[in-house]
Parts: structure tokens; sequence; C-alpha cells
């Protein structure tokens, strides 16, 4: 028997509620996603070495490649128990219950400011390239051109932010949707950041809230499953915890405070982390603009 630390308040309502049952998606060495028989929806097992994130229960292992659980395994809910076949019980009661819960954007901007001119040059010394960053390393005709791409529709979504120009803010952004390597597309990971920018109350930018939500339903043929749910998240404001102790930090910490806060941001995926940050930098970056 597993015990469950820490569960998003969505899925152990899922759980609780309905006649959870589901197959298994995707297996990795610290998560395991499930594709619910309901609805479709991904959620993920991530084991404790991962931080809180909407549609995921942290439970108590340190690895999951010892479960010998594959693909299309049964998942389903029995005595207040997660069950994937015989393989693997989990205790749901032992989950402390959590919702991502963003910071409101400030009045007085004078830390944000000094925070952002050190978290930049900490992301230009130790993001890592291949993504949205581009990469110091030779790379191939391909890789260039993704990173030109990348370059460019980043640039205009800003552009078009700044300016205030709301019919295309949803064509620049479906344009990054699916762009670049990883299992999460670096376009893709540039948007959750950005899109959680958008969605901190008093915000300049959270005029684009409404577009945020109204695009996703576009984005969803664009890039795999496991992206989409993350970027759908995004959409309504919901991002993995470490991001919003970062947003927090920035906004009203000190400088080691929000650097500190960065690495664990960085430290995401391979190139998953850096994109995350360029797009929460972007998004920032709008805000201060607009805000004068």
């Amino acid at each position: 028997m597993i015990h469950a630390k820490s569960g998003d308040d969505y899925f152990l309502q899922q759980i609780v509620a309905t006649a959870f049952t589901g197959t298994v998606h995707s297996v990795f060495k610290h998560a395991l996603n499930i594709r619910s028989d309901g609805n479709d929806e991904i959620f993920t097992l991530a084991t404790k070495a991962m931080d809180r994130a909407p549609n995921t229960l942290v439970i108590d292992l340190d690895t999951l490649d010892h479960l010998h659980i594959n693909q299309q395994d049964r998942v389903s809910v029995r005595d207040n128990q997660l069950l994937i076949e015989e393989k693997l019980q989990i205790a749901i009661h032992t989950a402390t219950r959590w919702q991502c819960q963003l910071p409101i954007y400030p009045a007085d901007r004078t830390s944000l400011r000094m925070n952002m001119i050190r978290v930049k040059q900490f992301i230009d010394l130790h993001g890592k390239g291949g993504g949205i960053k581009r990469n110091d390393l030779p790379v191939s005709e391909f890789e260039a051109e993704t990173s030109r791409l990348l370059q460019q529709r980043t640039t205009l979504l800003y552009e078009e932010i700044l300016n205030q120009r709301l019919d295309c803010f949803q064509t620049y952004a479906t344009d990054l949707v699916g762009l670049g390597p990883g299992l999460t597309p670096s376009g893709d990971d540039f948007l959750v950041g950005l899109f959680a920018i958008i969605h901190l109350e008093n915000s300049p930018c959270s005029i684009y809230k409404p577009l945020c939500e109204s695009v996703i339903k576009m984005m969803q043929p664009l890039t795999n499953e496991i992206s989409f749910t993350t970027l759908k998240k995004a959409a309504h404001g919901q991002v993995r915890e470490s991001i919003c102790s970062f947003i927090h930090a920035i906004l009203y910490g000190t400088e080691v405070e929000s650097i500190e806060a960065l690495r664990r941001v960085l430290a995401i995926g391979s190139s998953s982390g850096t994109d995350i940050a360029l797009g929460l930098i972007s998004g920032l970056e709008a805000n201060i603009e607009l805000g004068g």
C-alpha cells in the first residue's frame, strides 16, 4: 500500500465523487499518466521528487521504475484506494488537498523591476538552450530553423500584447503550439508561462484572459495529449506549484528568493523549465510596459 502525499483538488474530487476508471496512458521514471474513461482527460501520478501540479496526485514513492506498469493497464477506485491492476494500490485519504492560487499583481512594481534584472541574467547564464533560448552548440539546419521560428513567433505575440491588438492574439498563440523539441514542445511551454501571468489578478495583461480560455480548443489538434492538458490548465490559470512560487517571489520577494524559486522552474524537464521561465518573463515585461 502506497500513501498519497498530496492531490490536486479537482483530481481528488474526480476520484471521490465519480466511479473513476481509466487506463494507463504513459509511464516515466517519476510520472505516470492516466486517461480517464469518463472525459478522456489526462491525470498524473507523480513521485515525491515532483512538485504539486494540476490534475496530479503526488505519491510516496521515489521512482516508478520497479512497478512494471504498462500502457493500457486498467485504473480503478475501490474502498478509497486508487488501483492500477494488482501492481499499485494508493491510499487516497492521506492526501492533503492542493489548488493553484496565483498571486495578485502588485500596485508597487519596485521589487518586480529589480528582480527582473537579476532573473533575466540568470536565465541567460544558466537556462538550457535548444528551445526558446538559442543553443550555443552547433545545430542542424532543422534545429536552426525551428529556433528562428520560435524567436519570430514569440516576438510577434509579445508585440501583439504590447499593442493590445486583441484580434491577432489567438493566431499568434496558436502558431506556437507544437513547435520545438521535447515531450512538451517549447512553444507550448512558453505559452504555459505566459498564460499564468495573464491570469494574475489586477495585471494589465489580464484583458487577454478570455482569449486564453477560448483559444485552447483550437490548440488541441496541434500538440500531444500530455502537453495539451498542461496548456488547458494554464489557459484557466492553473499551473504547477514551482511556477506559482516563482511568480510570487519575483513579484514580492528578494533577488535571492527569486533566483532560488527560478532554479526550481529551470529544473523542469530538459529545456521545458527554461521555456516556461521565458514565457513568464515575456508576460511580466509586457505588464511592466503596459502599466507604465
